[in-house]
């Protein structure tokens, strides 16, 4: 399977969004309760703000035989925003795929190191790429508490 990373553009936000919500909603209860998957990616979709949010980003998409299979970004100081993979996708590549473009901009920009706020699901991903945990956190959404964790990759 062929996994090609290109910039994001307008004409894609349907799909990122959609890809969102169904890599949320298809998380296993066992990582989050349905309470809390809801709080994270509430419904209806909230399209508008998303379409804004995605401009305000360099987002890469990441497809497969034409299709967009995942999405990420990283904000100018090395944090990554957003690594998310549609459920169809998952464990082929995609988020490695996604997750390399991202490292090679970093090293490109001289930036000295990655972070993330990785999901209970995404932790063992960065784990492998090399991050290390610096602390778990509790965020609210909508009133739930979430727990994630402030993850670090040293590039110098």
């Amino acid at each position: 399977m062929s996994v090609r990373v290109r910039s994001y553009r307008p004409v894609d936000a349907w799909r990122v969004t959609d890809i969102f919500y169904n890599s949320v909603h298809s998380i296993d209860e066992r990582f989050y309760s349905l309470q809390e998957i809801n709080a994270w990616a509430p419904l209806p979709v909230e399209y508008a703000q998303w379409v804004q949010r995605l401009n305000a980003h360099d987002v890469l998409v990441a497809e497969v035989e034409g299709v967009i299979a995942g999405f990420t970004a990283m904000e100018p100081d090395g944090y990554i925003d957003w690594l998310y993979v549609h459920s169809d996708y998952q464990h082929r590549g995609v988020a490695s795929a996604l997750y390399a473009e991202v490292e090679k901009q970093a090293r490109d920009a001289g930036l000295p190191c990655l972070h993330v706020h990785a999901s209970h699901v995404a932790k063992p991903f960065f784990l492998h790429k090399g991050f290390s945990v610096l602390s778990q956190n509790r965020v609210e959404r909508l009133g739930i508490a979430l727990i994630n964790w402030e993850m670090e990759k040293r590039l110098s």
